[in-house]
């Protein structure tokens, strides 16, 4: 017989409500809009909608609970139904975790070169989640978070990182990371360097965010986002691409509701909260907010046909007030149930049960996102898989300086060339610091540039050719080579 998870959602709400003393519960400042109908629906720009993919879901908790595995060939057909025509779909890829270490890194490229590869874009959830020996090394952390960046940003189709997970959330290591040592310092530092990372190899096209859930208590949540603004400052809020929210009405905050009407202010009411906290750090409304998760269970007292209600009221919400609050983006959680005999909560969210049996919610979301989606290329200029196949020689007349080196005593040929180089849209060449040449390229199955130095010094100079790329990747080259007298 199937158990029932109510009980989960029950003491899930208690830990969120009772997180701290009834004084800070008192003065609270941010509550948000709490009625939708008192609120000014602002048109924007339509969604971006996406869905999680993965089977596996954090749970409530300290650990883990297994999902059925996946059979990739139903998801698959699963998500080309769901895919919008004339618009992207992205896929939100979750518990990558840094204590998973390299094998977790090969795990997830494999995972984004598998979705990307069949036209999705993805965004990385990038979780700190460490095991003891890393747990507080903040400085460890934030190179695991550059080395994420310079190698998953090679693939284009990959558009945005989340760095850590529910940060604010201190009491449940397995889905959200609050409850790890540094945890609030390592989602600061994280999306700087992340940032920073992105910015020195010429990665434009990704995006660097953090998600909130909404929520626990309000006098909580003031400290959670006071200490962003004190630990990373300005510096942070102009790391900080987009705010990610994870809202679920009438299961986690508020932990149920009393009708239909209840989902739209929920999800008004987490909208507009976030933007009332996300001003403390000083993150302006400018920067778009994402609905990062946004799900409702289903089991026994919860029908699947009122799923289906609830998801087309919560999604009907956000499509409404975009503009009002400057979304830009909906992930529904999840594709599939974890495990639909399981009493864990977070193992029931699905549009498809855990043998991919259709929920009627699939059907609801399908037609939502085909009829409000935004109407936008997906990808529209090739795109390289892995690092791009160019290389830069150099050749010049060779001779021999006083201590026997290997030297050049004229001008030096400097050429691009590979099975790549169809992709690049401009070369410009340096030695040193002094530019040469800026070259647009058209059909040119090599680029190259003659080296003519007025005099040549007995020392080392270093050839730079600087790629820029179709598709907006910038690619570095260089060599060097010993002038003579």
């Amino acid at each position: 017989m199937r158990r029932k998870p109510a009980s989960a959602a029950l003491a899930l709400g208690v830990l969120l409500l009772g997180a701290v003393p009834a004084a800070a519960q008192e003065s609270p400042t941010c509550v948000g809009d709490v009625n939708a109908a008192d609120v000014q629906a602002t048109p924007g720009p339509n969604l971006r909608f996406g869905i999680g993919p993965l089977v596996q879901a954090g749970q409530i908790g300290p650990l883990p609970s297994p999902a059925v595995p996946e059979q990739p060939e139903r998801t698959h057909d699963a998500l080309a139904r769901l895919r919008p025509p004339g618009g992207a779909f992205v896929l939100r890829l979750n518990r990558f975790f840094w204590s998973d270490g390299e094998e977790g890194i090969r795990r997830y490229l494999a995972l984004a070169e598998r979705f990307t590869s069949r036209g999705y874009l993805v965004e990385l959830q990038v979780r700190y989640h460490p095991n003891e020996q890393q747990e507080g090394d903040i400085a460890a952390w934030t190179q695991h978070v550059r080395e994420v960046v310079r190698r998953f940003g090679s693939n284009r189709r990959v558009v945005a990182l989340q760095i850590a997970n529910e940060v604010n959330l201190t009491f449940s290591p397995d889905s959200s990371d609050g409850s790890y040592e540094g945890a609030r310092q390592a989602l600061v530092d994280g999306v700087i360097a992340a940032k920073d990372e992105a910015a020195k190899n010429g990665l434009n096209h990704l995006e660097v965010g953090f998600n909130w859930a909404y929520r626990t208590d309000p006098g909580q949540e003031e400290s959670f986002w006071r200490a962003l603004r004190d630990r990373g400052g300005q510096e942070f809020v102009r790391a900080v691409d987009w705010i990610g929210l994870d809202a679920y009405p009438g299961t986690v905050f508020p932990p149920a509701e009393s009708d239909l009407g209840g989902y739209r202010d929920g999800m008004v009411n987490g909208m507009s909260s976030m933007r009332c906290f996300a001003a403390i750090p000083g993150i302006p409304a400018s920067v778009p907010m994402k609905v990062e998760e946004n799900g409702w269970p289903t089991y026994p007292g919860r029908s699947q046909a009122m799923q289906a209600d609830v998801l087309r009221e919560m999604v009907r919400a956000v499509h409404d007030y975009r503009g009002t609050y400057n979304v830009s983006d909906y992930r529904w959680f999840n594709l599939r149930d974890g495990d639909s005999s399981s009493p864990q909560l977070f193992q029931h969210f699905g549009l498809f049960d855990s043998a991919y049996r259709e929920k009627p919610a699939f059907g609801v979301y399908q037609g939502l996102v085909a009829a409000l989606h935004r109407i936008e290329a997906a990808f529209p200029v090739p795109v390289i898989r892995g690092r791009p196949r160019i290389t830069m020689r150099l050749r010049y007349r060779s001779a021999r300086d006083r201590r026997g080196r290997r030297c050049a005593p004229g001008p030096v040929r400097a050429t691009v060339r590979g099975r790549d180089i169809r992709f690049v849209r401009r070369a410009g060449f340096l030695v040193g610091s002094r530019k040469l040449k800026r070259i647009l390229v058209r059909r040119l199955p090599i680029t190259r540039i003659v080296i003519r130095p007025r005099r040549l010094q007995a020392r080392r100079y270093r050839v730079r050719a600087n790629l820029r790329l179709k598709d907006g990747q910038m690619l570095r080259l260089t060599r060097t080579f010993r002038g003579c007298r």
